[in-house]
C-alpha cells in the first residue's frame, strides 16, 4: 500500500532494493541447498585445490632479489636522471674517482669505527690502520676507492681555520668495480661477506673500539631476516586463533555447541592462504617479507564469514530439516558477506592497478586479490560442507565434540553429576517458553542481559559522546603530522647490523648530507662571467668539489687570462689537467673534437649540503628545489645520488593506492546508495567508514608510524576490515521494524553482537606473537593493526549504539504501521469475557 506524500519515484527505488535484495537472497538460498546437497563434493574441491597447488608452493618458492624493485618508486624522475648520468659517465671510466658510487651503490663495504664516550677516535690511530689494511689485504679483494669521514667532530675554539680538536667516529668505504659484470659481481658478493666477517673478528680483537659494518647486500639480508625470525610466531598466531575461534563457538549445551567448527573455520582460510600462494609462486612470483602481512589480513576477513555463518545457524528454526537450516543460514549471512568480499576485491584490485608506483605494494595487492576470492570461495565449500556435516549430527541428536548419541534424560538423572554436565543437551536449562536455546552462548547471553541495557543508558550517553570527541581529536592531530616513511630501515630487522650501523650514522654524521652529482649535460660556455655567476649562485649553501672553482682558482694564482673559449679550453687541457693534483677531474669533464677545435659538450660537480638530525627530510628539500631551477635557469643541468632513487615523490607514491582505494570504497557505495538494501545504512556506512580511517592514520602517526608500504596497506585493510564489521550491524539496524532506535540497536547488537566480538578478539589475540619479532616491519604491522582492530571495536560496540539512537532513520513509521493494525483488528474482532471465564462470545 502506498504511503500517502510519498512520491511514486521512491516508491519505484524501495521496490527495486526489494527485488534486487530478494534476487541475492533466493541465490544465496539456493547456492546453500547445492551446498547440503552435495557436501563431499564441496569438501573434496577445495581440498584437492590446495594439496596441489600447495605442493607447487614449496618447489617454486623463490625470495625476490631486488630490493629497490620492490620498494623504491617504480617510475620517478630519479631513474631517468641516473641512466642519464650512467650515459654522460659511465663508472668503469672513473677508476680513481672517489665519487665513483654517484650512479649506483655498486658493491662495496663500509664500516664506522666508534671510540667509547670521552675518547679521541684521532688517539685510536693504530687501531683503524691495522682494520683498514686487513681490509686490504683480504682475498680476491679489487682496486678500492677509499673514502672517509670524521664524526662527532669538536673544533678547536675559535679557530679561523675550523681545526678539528677532537672526533667521535670516523666512517671509510671501500668501493669495489665491478662494472656490472656477472664474474666480477660473484667476485664482489663473495668479498663482502669475507667483509662483514673479518668485521666480526676484528670486533673481539679490538675492545677499546666498537665497529659497525655494512656491505651493499646488508640491506637485502636483513629485510629478508624478518621472514626467517617470523616462522615460529606466525604458528602461534595460529595456534592463538585456532583456540580463541574454538573456545568462542563453544557452549555448555553439548548438542548445539560448535567448538570443531570454530576450528575448521580457521583452518579454512589457511588453507586457502596456502592455495593462492601456490598460484603466486606457479606464475613466477618471487616472495617478499611485506608479503608476511597476507595470513592476517586474509584471516581477518575469512573468520568473519565463518562466525558470521556460525550465528547465521542459531538463528534459523531448530524444527526445520538442517538443509534447509543450511540454506536459510547463506540465505541470511552471505548476501552481505559477497557485497563486504567484492569491496575487498576491489580495493585491493585498484592498488594493484597501473596507478600504484610501489612494486612492494602492487605485489600485495595483487595476491590480495587472489586470496580473497579464494577465501570466499573456500568459506562456501569447504566450511559449509562441514556445517552441512554438523548440522546432520545435531539433528540427530549427537553429541558436538564425543559424536556419540547424547542419552535421554531420564538416563542422564541416574548418572553422577559431572556425567550429566559433560552430556546435557541444555534441556534442563530451556524453559518451555524460550523459543532459542542457542541464547544461552555465553558471549550472546552477556549481550543481551548486560551490555545492551548498559549501552542504551541515557546516563551512559553524555560519556560516549565525550570519549568520541576526544577521539576525533587526537585523530584529527595526527592526521595534521603525518610523514613519509622513505627511510629504508622502517622495512629491516631492528637488531640486524643494518640498522645499528645506520642508528650510529645518524647520530654521528648527519652534518652533512650524501654526496650529490650536479651533471651539466649541455655546452656551456664556462669563460662567459655571467655563466661562471649563475654555477656560483647554484652551488651557494653548499660545499662544493668542483673543477670549474678549482680551475677558475688556478688561473687567478697563475695570473691567466682565459676569457674566450679557446684559450679556456686550451689551457685547461695543456696545464691544468697535466698537474697531478688535478688529474682527477679528468673524469669530470667531456670534450669533443670537431677538426682542430675541442668542446666541453658536459661536465660535473660534487656538492654536500649541510642538514641537521633529520638529514633525509633536508636532502628530499634540497632535490624539490634544486629541480625546479634546472628548468629555469639558463644552465641545463640534473642532480642525482643513488638514495635519490628511495626518496623520489616516496610520500606521493604511498599514499596514492589508498586515495585510489578510498575513491573506490566511496565510489562503489554511492553507486549502491538506491540500489542496496537502503540508502541509509550506505549512508551510515561511508560515515563509520570515514571514522575509523581517519582514526587509524591519525593514531599510528602520534604513536610515531610512517607512511611507508606497510601502513599503506594496512591502511587499505582498514577500509574494508571497518565494511566487514559496520556494514551487517547497520543494514539490520536500519531494517529492523521494533518501536525504538533503541530496542533496534539492541536487536541488531544480538543478531551481529557475537560474530563481531568473536572475529576481532580471534584477531587481536593473533596479533600478539608479532611483538616478539625483532623487525620493524612486524612492529609497524602490529601497531597498525592493532589500532584497525581497536577502532572497529569501539564504533561497533560504542559509537554507533549511541549516535544510532539520536540520529536517522526514525522508527516512528514502525510504530504508526502496528498501532494501525491493532486498531484495525480490534474494531473487526471483539472479544466480550462474561462472568464465567470458560464462556467466550465473539461478536
Amino acid at each position: 500500500m502506498r504511503r500517502p506524500g510519498a512520491p511514486a519515484s521512491w516508491i519505484w527505488w524501495r521496490m527495486l532494493r526489494q527485488v534486487l535484495r530478494r534476487g541475492l537472497q533466493s541465490f544465496c538460498h539456493r547456492l546453500g541447498l547445492c551446498v547440503s546437497r552435495h557436501p563431499v563434493f564441496f569438501l573434496t574441491v577445495p581440498a584437492v585445490l590446495t594439496i596441489t597447488f600447495g605442493l607447487s608452493a614449496l618447489n617454486r618458492f623463490q625470495p625476490e632479489g631486488d630490493l629497490e624493485r620492490l620498494v623504491a618508486p617504480s617510475h620517478s624522475l630519479a631513474k631517468i636522471e641516473r641512466s642519464l648520468a650512467s650515459s654522460l659517465f659511465p663508472l668503469d671510466q672513473s677508476k680513481s674517482q672517489l665519487y665513483s658510487d654517484l650512479h649506483t651503490p655498486g658493491r662495496y663495504g663500509r664500516v664506522i669505527l666508534l671510540s667509547p664516550p670521552g675518547d679521541n677516535i684521532l688517539l685510536q690511530a693504530e687501531g683503524i690502520l691495522q682494520t683498514h689494511r686487513a681490509v686490504l689485504e683480504m682475498k680476491d679483494g679489487r682496486n678500492s676507492f677509499i673514502g672517509h669521514q670524521l664524526g662527532g667532530v669538536v673544533e678547536v675554539p675559535n679557530s679561523k681555520d675550523q681545526r678539528v680538536k677532537s672526533a667521535r667516529a670516523i666512517q671509510i668505504t671501500y668501493y669495489l668495480q665491478t662494472y656490472g659484470s656477472a664474474t666480477q659481481d660473484l667476485i664482489g658478493e663473495k668479498w663482502e661477506n669475507e667483509f662483514c666477517k673479518l668485521m666480526r673478528k676484528l670486533q673481539e680483537e679490538h675492545q677499546d673500539l666498537q665497529l659497525y659494518s655494512l656491505a651493499s647486500f646488508s640491506l637485502w639480508r636483513d629485510f629478508h631476516k624478518t621472514s626467517i625470525l617470523a616462522r615460529s610466531k606466525v604458528l602461534v598466531s595460529l595456534v592463538l586463533i585456532l583456540t580463541t575461534a574454538t573456545l568462542s563457538s563453544s557452549m555448555k549445551d553439548c548438542l548445539r555447541s560448535k567448538p570443531f567448527l570454530g576450528l575448521l573455520g580457521v583452518l579454512t582460510v589457511c588453507i586457502s592462504i596456502i592455495t593462492a600462494a601456490g598460484i603466486f609462486f606457479i606464475t613466477d612470483g618471487k616472495y617478499n617479507s611485506t608479503l608476511l602481512g597476507i595470513p592476517f589480513f586474509a584471516m581477518g576477513h575469512g573468520t568473519k564469514g565463518v562466525f558470521e555463518l556460525l550465528s547465521g545457524w542459531r538463528r534459523t528454526k531448530e524444527n526445520l530439516p538442517f538443509k534447509d537450516r543450511i540454506a536459510d543460514a547463506y540465505s541470511d549471512v552471505m548476501v552481505t558477506y559477497t557485497m563486504t568480499s567484492s569491496l575487498y576485491f576491489i580495493t585491493f584490485g585498484m592498488g594493484a592497478s597501473p596507478f600504484t608506483n610501489i612494486e612492494a605494494v602492487k605485489v600485495f595487492c595483487q595476491n590480495m586479490c587472489v586470496s580473497i576470492l579464494l577465501n570466499y570461495f573456500y568459506i562456501f565449500s569447504f566450511f559449509g560442507s562441514c556445517l552441512v556435516f554438523a548440522g546432520q549430527l545435531e539433528q540427530n541428536r549427537y553429541h558436538s565434540i564425543f559424536c556419540c548419541k547424547i542419552p535421554s534424560a531420564e538416563y542422564l538423572d541416574r548418572k553422577p553429576v559431572w556425567f550429566q554436565t559433560v552430556m546435557s543437551d541444555g534441556h534442563q536449562q530451556t524453559s518451555h517458553h524460550e523459543t532459542n536455546p542457542y541464547q544461552h552462548h555465553f558471549i550472546q547471553h552477556f549481550l543481551r542481559e548486560h551490555y545492551n541495557e548498559w549501552i542504551t543508558n541515557i546516563y551512559v550517553k553524555p560519556f560516549v559522546v565525550i570519549l568520541y570527541l576526544i577521539y576525533a581529536s587526537f585523530s584529527f592531530m595526527g592526521c595534521l603530522q603525518i610523514s613519509d616513511g622513505a627511510n629504508i630501515i622502517n622495512l629491516l630487522a631492528s637488531d640486524s647490523p643494518s640498522v645499528s650501523y645506520a642508528m650510529v650514522q645518524q647520530k654521528y654524521f648527519s652534518n652533512y648530507s650524501p654526496v650529490i652529482g650536479f651533471y651539466v649535460y649541455e655546452p656551456l660556455e664556462y669563460w662567459n662571467s655571467s655563466v661562471q655567476e649563475d654555477l656560483r649562485r647554484l652551488c651557494s649553501g653548499f660545499t662544493a668539489v668542483s673543477w670549474v672553482e678549482q680551475y677558475y682558482q688556478f688561473l687567478k694564482v697563475s695570473n691567466i687570462s682565459a676569457n674566450n673559449k679557446s684559450d679556456f679550453i686550451s689551457v685547461l687541457q695543456s696545464a691544468f689537467l697535466k698537474k697531478p693534483e688535478f688529474q682527477h677531474f679528468r673524469n669530470d669533464i667531456i670534450f669533443s673534437k670537431a677538426g682542430d677545435e675541442s668542446n666541453i659538450i658536459a661536465s660535473r660537480l660534487y656538492l654536500v649540503a649541510r642538514t641537521s638530525r633529520d638529514k633525509q627530510k633536508e636532502v628530499i628539500e634540497v632535490l624539490e628545489k634544486l629541480r625546479p631551477l634546472s628548468l629555469s635557469k639558463s644552465i641545463r643541468f640534473i642532480v642525482f645520488n643513488p638514495s635519490f632513487v628511495f626518496m623520489d615523490h616516496y610520500s606521493l607514491s604511498v599514499t596514492v593506492p589508498v586515495l585510489i582505494a578510498g575513491f573506490g570504497v566511496l565510489l562503489v557505495l554511492i553507486l549502491t546508495f538506491f540500489l542496496v538494501i537502503h540508502p541509509l545504512g550506505n549512508f551510515w556506512l561511508i560515515l563509520s567508514v570515514t571514522s575509523i580511517e581517519l582514526g587509524v592514520l591519525g593514531l599510528m602517526t602520534l604513536w610515531n608510524i610512517d607512511m611507508d608500504c606497510i601502513s599503506i596497506l594496512c591502511l587499505i585493510y582498514t577500509l574494508n576490515f571497518a565494511i566487514d564489521h559496520c556494514a551487517p550491524l547497520l543494514y539490520t539496524f536500519v531494517l529492523a521494524t521494533e518501536h525504538t532506535r533503541t530496542q533496534c540497536i539492541k536487536s541488531s547488537l544480538q543478531e551481529h553482537g557475537t560474530a563481531i566480538l568473536q572475529n576481532v578478539t580471534s584477531f587481536l589475540i593473533g596479533l600478539v606473537p608479532l611483538l616478539f619479532v625483532p623487525s620493524n616491519l612486524t612492529f609497524t604491522l602490529f601497531k597498525c593493526l592493532l589500532l584497525t582492530g581497536g577502532c572497529t571495536l569501539l564504533h561497533c560496540f560504542v559509537i554507533l549504539p549511541v549516535f544510532l539512537t539520536f540520529f536517522p532513520p526514525s522508527k516512528k513509521h514502525h510504530k504508526k504501521k502496528k498501532r494501525a493494525k491493532r486498531k484495525e483488528r480490534e474494531e473487526i474482532e471483539c472479544i466480550e469475557i462474561q462472568e464465567n471465564p470458560d464462556h467466550v462470545t465473539t461478536v
